[in-house]
């Protein structure tokens, strides 16, 4: 369990790490303070640097965290210079603190960097306001930045620097944790009386999605572990992850199918008998205990073995009576086959395809020619460059006003509102006011999604000014008692940063209590005054984003979901492509990580329009929505996952227009989704039926059977997308334009 709550133990590091600096940046410019005579300002500096360096930073290599930490220092100590010098001129400050606003969130253009550099001008600003600074400080403030970034650089960059193999270890034990914690799931459900199957049902989706992001964090990592290795070699050949990539992949997807193949068991009307229901408990719990963690790795055979032979029985049924539960049955039988190839995939990437039984096909004589956009195969005289160099035109082609600008002149309007409204309400504490108009457009892509930030951080101010209340009054008299829960508070928050906003609000809000009270400032009216002024910044956010550029909520779920079919699309051409015999620029590896990805952001953009109420969950729901294309993205994955085991060119004249119709519908969906005028929508049946015949008289069994697997998938992707179309009124559309 604790393994699978922080895969990778990603968050203890930052929290530990983030903590650890604060604590070593507060000590050291206390011993300077206490040679220098400085006022605490200097203290809370430092730590608070410390932690915003922590925070900021987000960098995929260890080289990029230390230059990216470095380089915060830059931002940081011109704008402590700004603020301190202006803190006298009122009106100069507050023009140059909004555009030092602006100018922060537009640096989010620039990928993580430019997150983390935009963070390290805007938050010492806000605290020369905030800690009301003379410019008879401002050597020691200068000082404490350095004291603050520099003990998170070192703590971060060398002492506990990311070991990338402990890391990847970490990932596998969680990856494993999340496997076992599904399949238990699992076996409840289908152990669950008739009154608790929704509750389990619940509980196993739940599992599925954890599992899936473990996987992707998994995946990525082996990738870049891959990358590295390959340039520490200098061009040798010493193997990438890909064996263990793919197993990875394999194991995700055969999970992912006991889940669903046991949902629709105990889904049906009859109930399952008690027999075969103990035959397929006892094969998901040797499942379970092969996967437990402490397992001694020479039992895991053991153990997989006598959960395939629990079910070989049912998955040797010839009668077809339990088709159902034989299909749980042959998934509980590749799970543990998926299993047992993982644990011998962290070695050399799987062999290349021999050129000999997959030679390269002849693009410019007689040979097949290349898929290319949804509806059929590019003309004889496009080449791949030409191709790439119509993708990079559009892709240059302006889309409407970037986000990045739209929301830096959405914050400049929010923050000139909230210094406006937050001095009527105190002109003593209006900064908060503007650094909660700041916060909630940080990963904001709609006014839906400013909306949920500031209402969420509004209610966790309110949380944690309650519990810093009592906090503070428990501990009031002990000062090293308030240090003690003031650093684990920030640990908490540090810790919960990246899972909840309100739970970050609550922490924060809790440790300026506790703050308040060491300082001998504590008074309700002030803490009431906090809720107050992010009260403030929230609505001044929310207003701009609704009044200034505004863009809507269905129109960045829009936006997810032309890249999302987009990314679909490419996975789909790709392993086509790769089944043919033809190489591909980017590996459908690759892709489906880029795939998952997009996925992921259409969630993300699809929660502020989670409406729960009754007559926004129907046919046409975005739940409907999300659970098909989280279907179209499951199916892609696993024909993604067959590119490296089939390799057939001469089936390239049944397969290409299987392929070509079902990405046609799926981008003809996508259409009728936008309300646009959408394409033909046409059954893609008898194509895969002509691609399946073809497959079927492959005379090797093997061979066969991974060909079956392929056309199976099409189907089942252009199954789930006709469906859907037909639902949303496109029925009359099913044979015609």
């Amino acid at each position: 369990m604790l393994t699978a709550l922080d895969p990778g133990l990603v968050r203890l590091r930052l929290a530990g790490i983030g903590t650890g600096s604060m604590v070593l940046a507060a000590a050291v410019m206390s011993g300077v303070r206490a040679l220098s005579g400085q006022p605490v300002t200097v203290v809370l500096l430092a730590a608070v640097l410390a932690m915003i360096s922590n925070l900021a930073v987000d960098e995929p290599g260890l080289g990029r965290v230390r230059v990216t930490t470095t380089l915060m220092l830059g931002p940081a100590l011109v704008s402590i210079v700004a603020g301190t010098l202006l803190a006298s001129h009122r009106v100069a400050a507050d023009v140059v603190f909004v555009t030092v606003t602006m100018g922060a969130v537009y640096l989010r253009r620039f990928d993580a960097r430019g997150v983390a550099l935009g963070m390290a001008a805007f938050m010492p600003f806000f605290f020369t306001e905030y800690l009301h600074v003379t410019v008879a400080q401002l050597p020691w403030l200068l000082v404490a930045a350095a004291v603050g970034i520099g003990s998170t650089l070192l703590l971060r960059g060398w002492v506990f620097a990311e070991r990338p193999e402990r890391t990847h270890d970490r990932l596998v034990r969680a990856f494993r944790a999340h496997l076992h914690a599904l399949v238990e799931a699992v076996a409840d459900l289908l152990a669950a009386r008739p009154q608790a199957v929704e509750d389990e049902l619940r509980e196993v989706r739940r599992r599925r999605a954890r599992l899936n992001d473990t996987a992707l964090l998994l995946a990525d990592g082996v990738g870049h572990r891959g990358a590295d290795q390959r340039h520490d070699s200098e061009g040798r050949d010493d193997g990438d992850g890909g064996g263990l990539a793919l197993g990875i992949l394999d194991a995700e997807l055969a999970a992912e199918s006991v889940a669903v193949a046991t949902e629709r068991l105990v889904q049906r009307d009859a109930p399952v008998d008690a027999g075969n229901r103990r035959a397929l408990l006892a094969g998901l719990h040797g499942l379970g205990a092969a996967l437990t963690t402490g397992t001694v790795p020479a039992m895991v055979p053991t153990l997989l073995d006598e959960a395939k032979r629990s079910v070989s029985a049912l998955a040797t049924e010839t009668q077809g009576r339990t088709d159902r539960i034989q299909r749980v049955a042959f998934a509980v039988i590749r799970l543990a086959d998926a299993i047992e190839a993982v644990q011998h995939a962290d070695g050399p990437a799987p062999a290349k395809r021999d050129a000999a039984t997959c030679p390269p096909t002849d693009r410019t004589g007689g040979g097949p020619v290349p898929m290319g956009r949804p509806g059929g195969p590019v003309g004889p005289g496009e080449s791949d460059a030409d191709e790439d160099a119509a993708t990079e035109a559009d892709a240059d082609e302006p889309k409407g006003l970037p986000l990045s600008t739209r929301e830096a002149v959405q914050v400049g309007l929010a923050s000139s509102l909230a210094i406006v409204v937050g001095q009527l309400v105190s002109p003593a504490r209006w900064y908060w006011a503007v650094l909660t108009a700041f916060l909630v457009f940080a990963g904001t892509s709609s006014r839906g999604d400013v909306l949920s930030r500031g209402w969420q951080r509004t209610v966790g101010t309110i949380g944690g000014v309650l519990a810093g209340m009592g906090l503070a009054v428990l501990v009031s008299g002990h000062e090293l008692l308030a240090l003690l829960l003031m650093f684990g508070c920030i640990f908490f928050a540090l810790y919960l940063v990246r899972i909840s906003q309100t739970l970050m609000a609550f922490w924060i809000t809790a440790v300026l209590a506790l703050l308040y009270g060491l300082i001998g400032q504590f008074s309700v009216q002030t803490l009431v005054l906090r809720i107050e002024e992010t009260a403030v910044g929230a609505a001044m956010g929310v207003l701009a984003a609704y009044l200034v550029l505004p863009k809507r909520t269905q129109e960045a779920f829009g936006e997810a979901l032309d890249d999302m079919v987009d990314a679909a699309d490419a996975v789909l051409a790709a392993a086509v492509e790769r089944i043919l015999g033809r190489e591909r620029a980017s590996p459908p590896g690759e892709l489906t990580r880029d795939l998952h990805k997009a996925l992921s952001m259409l969630r993300d953009r699809g929660k502020p329009l989670d409406n729960p109420l009754p007559w926004r969950r129907g046919r046409s729901s975005y739940q409907r929505t999300l659970w098909v294309l989280a279907g179209v993205e499951h199916y892609a994955r696993g024909l993604a996952r067959l590119v490296d085991q089939v390799c057939e060119p001469g089936w390239a004249p049944t397969l290409e227009p299987a392929a070509a119709r079902v990405r046609t519908n799926l981008h003809a969906l996508r259409q009728v989704l936008q309300r646009r005028h959408a394409e033909e929508i046409r059954s893609a049946e008898d194509d895969v039926d002509a691609a399946e015949a073809y497959a079927a008289r492959t005379p090797d069994p093997g061979h066969r059977a991974a060909l079956l697997s392929a056309t199976r998938l099409l189907r089942r992707i252009d199954q789930a997308v006709v469906g859907f179309a037909t639902d949303l009124g496109r029925s009359d559309e099913a044979t015609q334009p």
